[in-house]
């Protein structure tokens, strides 16, 4: 195992006046996963003061230090560096009242969430990885199994629940079974947590690799988070154009998707709707109107409960109001959608709709993927073309105007959103003369 001279050196700084230290936790994991870290930390039988007695050349910001945690800066380089401890009563099933210093590896190691980050690597032992608690054959086996025993650790801190899961997702490891057995147990302990830590952990577990596995075998978990899916299980949509239910088609959504948190989010509350507008006419067929509508309107709530941003609400809510819109591919109702939404939201609209397509039934599948097909080269063609789809791209602006004599600033807007029209549907040229000539003939009464 490879680690960077920064963290070398600040171990040996730690044995060569008598303290243990081994780097710990996930870059040990991740590196014998052959992958690069992206961050390293270091625990020590040092105390919180003494590591800072021992790097006192260097930058040191006292991060948790009264939980025994400091970060060390060597060579502009962050490294975390934390005393053995075991930690005290967990109340609010997230932090401790209050943590003990302990000298003890294997102690502190114990408190650790999952085998497979209580993993430990030596610079100076002959048993260069520490690994007292099997996590090595479960980096192997591709399993997450917690420390000891797993009601404890998720007693302790009920994130973890959703660690566990985002871990499964991203490695693409199985769950152990007692740990499996005690996510759903005790999911309810996550109501404890706060919404943004909730938030972080879904939107890591929606971007990984087993995505679709974890979502449907951990379905009773999300809901905690989501109550409005639980209203998707097993919900039958009797119609020719699906042949799952909601959640399941979901989630095979979520897993064809490329993979973006902001794409997967859109997916995974995209037909959030349906439920509640669900009607069955008189020949047995399912119908969803309006479930577009009523959905964005459900996302503003899930995302605004989970707190996230204000770009992202307003970007997943918007395709979400318009992931079902089948306008015709061509070049008129192409250049009207992008002059309304911009081209990034078209290109993933058609990458939202054919994640939709290719989570349903078969029936008229070579059809709905064709025509997708003709508007992504429609829209592509347009690039090309740089064509003029937006107020910006007009030939004349509210100044060539007033020159005109237009004076009132609210019919300035609506003229000019006028002849954006106009030239979107490519009834006139973007040209200064030929606007002019427009605007002059439409509007000569308002002179």
């Amino acid at each position: 195992m490879k680690i960077p001279y920064y963290v070398e050196t600040a171990i040996e700084k730690l044995n060569n006046v008598g303290y243990e230290a081994y780097a710990v936790g996930g870059c040990v994991r991740d590196s014998l996963m052959g992958k690069s870290p992206h961050d390293w930390d270091i625990c020590t039988s040092a105390l919180p003061l003494k590591i800072k007695e021992v790097f006192s050349g260097c930058p040191v910001i006292e991060t948790g230090i009264k939980h025994g945690t400091v970060t060390v800066v060597i060579d502009g380089n962050p490294i975390e560096i934390t005393t053995f401890r075991k930690d005290g009563n967990y109340t609010d099933s997230r932090h401790p009242e209050n943590v003990e210093f302990v000298t003890s590896l294997e102690e502190d190691l114990k408190r650790r969430d999952f085998t497979i980050n209580a993993l430990c690597f030596s610079i100076s032992e002959e048993e260069k990885i520490i690994d007292l608690f099997g996590g090595k054959a479960d980096i192997e086996n591709k399993i997450i199994r917690c420390v000891g025993k797993p009601e404890e650790r998720f007693g302790e801190d009920a994130l973890r629940i959703l660690r566990a899961m985002r871990f499964a997702s991203t490695l693409g490891f199985e769950i152990e079974e007692e740990t499996s057995r005690a996510i759903h147990l005790m999911k309810d302990r996550l109501l404890k947590i706060s919404a943004e830590r909730c938030r972080d952990e879904l939107v890591k577990l929606l971007c990984g690799e087993n995505v679709g596995r974890v979502l449907y075998d951990y379905k009773d978990v999300v809901a905690v988070i989501i109550p409005e899916i639980k209203d998707e299980f097993g919900f039958l949509q009797h119609n020719p154009h699906h042949c799952y239910d909601v959640y399941t088609h979901t989630v095979r959504a979520v897993e064809i998707i490329r993979n973006t948190r902001i794409l997967r989010l859109i997916m995974l509350l995209h037909d959030i709707g349906k439920p509640s507008v669900f009607r069955l006419d008189e020949n047995g067929i399912g119908h969803f109107k309006l479930h577009p509508t009523v959905g964005s309107e459900m996302a503003r709530d899930i995302l605004n409960r989970l707190k996230f941003d204000n770009y992202t609400k307003s970007y997943v809510c918007r395709q979400i109001w318009e992931h079902d819109n089948r306008f015709p591919a061509e070049r008129k109702s192409v250049r009207r959608f992008i002059s309304k939404h911009g081209y990034e939201f078209f290109f993933d609209h058609l990458e939202i709709r054919r994640a939709d397509t290719l989570a349903q039934s078969e029936y008229l599948r070579e059809e709905k993927l064709s025509e997708l097909e003709e508007k992504k080269r429609i829209g592509e063609q347009l690039l090309k073309e740089s064509a003029p789809l937006t107020s910006k791209a007009l030939c004349i602006n509210g100044g060539d105007l007033k020159e005109l004599g237009f004076c009132e600033g609210k019919l300035i807007g609506e003229i000019l959103k006028d002849c954006l029209r106009e030239v979107v549907d490519e009834n006139i040229k973007n040209t200064k003369g030929e606007l002019l000539q427009y605007v002059t003939a439409k509007y000569r009464k308002n002179l």
